[in-house]
C-alpha cells in the first residue's frame, strides 16, 4: 500500500525526515491504523519481496567445514531469517584474477558451477588440482551464490546477507556463522526458475573419454566407449573431439547399435597414428582367432596403449534445452 505522509514527529517534536536508528511517529492520509500488522514501512521501491537472490559472498574464516552447493543454511536478510538452499559459482579458472565491479552482477559473463565454495581449507576438487601448478590452490577473487528461499523475504536492495548453521549445538565450541555477502539481484517473480534463471549463464564443464576402435580410411575412424548403448548419438553429431595422438575430429554419427560412432578427421590421420591403429586392429583380429579368453584379450589390448578420444563441452545449468556448447 502506498500513502502520502502528512506529518512526522520524534518524541512529540515535528521533523521533516527520519533515518536509520530513529523512532518516529508517522501520520499518513486516509489510512486505518487497525489494518496495520507488524511489518515494514519504507520509501517506495526501496524494499522488494523476493523468492531467490544472487549474492557476492565471502566465507567466514572461523567456520569449520566446507560450504557445499545444494546445502541449506539459515539466511539472515533484512529483518528476517529464513532457510535457503545455495549454489556456488565463480568465473572460469583462467579469469580468477579478473577485476570485478563492486555491487554489480554481470549477466553477460559465463560462470563456472562449483560443487563447493573455493577456499584454502576446502577439500581440493579434481579441477582445483589441475590448476594447482605452483603448489598453492588458485582461488578466485570473487565468488557468488544463488540463494533459493523456502519462503519469500522482504528486504532492501544491496543489503547485507548472512548465512549460518543455527542448528549447530550451541554448547559446542564452534562458529555457527558460515558466510556473509551483499544481495546483488533479487528475484521477485514466483516463477523465477522459468522467467529469470535462464538468464544466469552458469555452466558445468563436461569431459567424456572413449577409444578409437579402428581406421575406416585416411579421414575417418570408428570410436567406442564414449557413449552408452542407449545414448542418442544424434544429439552429439557435429561436436568436436580430440585424439590422444593430436588429431582434431568431428562426430559424424552412430555406427551400428552398440554405442559406437564415426569420427571424421578433416585434416586426415597422421601416418604414425594410422600405423598404430592398424597394428592394434591386426592384433585384435589375431587374438580373436585363438583360444584367448575375453579377459586376456582386453588386458592385451590395454597394454597396447589405445588411442583415446576426448570430448569436452559446456552445458548451462539453467538451459531448458540442455544444449552442449563448445568454444
Amino acid at each position: 500500500v502506498t500513502k502520502r505522509v502528512k506529518s512526522m514527529q520524534m518524541f512529540h517534536t515535528p521533523v521533516t525526515y527520519a533515518m536509520q536508528g530513529d523512532r518516529v511517529g508517522v501520520c499518513v492520509t486516509q489510512f486505518d491504523p487497525k489494518l496495520l500488522e507488524r511489518g515494514l514501512i519504507c520509501t517506495p521501491d526501496s524494499l522488494h519481496t523476493i523468492h531467490a537472490a544472487i549474492i557476492s559472498l565471502k566465507k567466514i574464516q572461523y567456520f569449520r567445514g566446507a560450504l557445499q552447493t545444494k546445502a541449506k543454511f539459515h539466511i539472515t536478510v533484512g529483518h528476517e531469517t529464513v532457510m535457503g538452499r545455495v549454489m556456488f559459482f565463480s568465473l572460469a579458472p583462467a579469469n580468477f584474477n579478473e577485476e570485478i565491479q563492486e555491487n554489480v552482477f554481470d549477466f553477460e559473463k559465463d560462470y563456472l558451477y562449483q560443487e563447493e565454495y573455493l577456499s584454502k581449507d576446502s577439500v581440493s576438487s579434481e579441477e582445483n588440482k589441475e590448476n594447482d601448478q605452483a603448489g598453492e590452490v588458485q582461488l578466485p577473487k570473487q565468488q557468488w551464490a544463488l540463494l533459493e528461499f523456502e519462503k519469500p523475504v522482504t528486504c532492501p536492495k544491496l543489503c547485507l546477507v548472512i548465512g549460518s548453521k543455527l542448528d549447530t549445538d550451541i554448547h559446542a565450541n564452534t562458529c555457527r556463522l558460515a558466510f556473509h555477502g551483499v544481495l546483488l539481484q533479487g528475484m521477485e517473480d514466483k516463477n523465477y526458475t522459468e522467467t529469470f534463471l535462464p538468464k544466469l549463464k552458469v555452466y558445468k564443464q563436461k569431459h567424456k573419454e572413449g577409444q578409437v576402435e579402428r581406421v575406416m580410411d585416411d579421414y575417418s575412424v570408428i570410436g567406442r566407449s564414449l557413449f552408452k548403448k542407449e545414448t542418442n548419438i544424434q544429439i552429439f553429431v557435429g561436436l568436436k573431439v580430440k585424439l590422444s595422438t593430436g588429431e582434431d575430429g568431428i562426430i559424424d554419427g552412430g555406427f551400428g547399435q552398440s554405442g559406437k560412432f564415426k569420427i571424421r578427421i578433416p585434416d586426415g590421420l597422421k601416418p604414425d597414428t594410422k600405423t598404430v591403429l592398424t597394428a592394434a586392429s591386426k592384433k585384435k583380429s589375431k587374438g580373436g582367432k585363438g583360444d584367448m579368453t575375453k579377459e586376456d584379450e582386453s588386458s592385451k589390448n590395454d597394454s597396447a596403449q589405445p588411442v583415446t578420444v576426448s570430448l569436452i563441452f559446456k552445458r548451462y545449468v539453467f538451459d531448458t534445452q540442455k544444449k552442449m556448447i563448445q568454444s
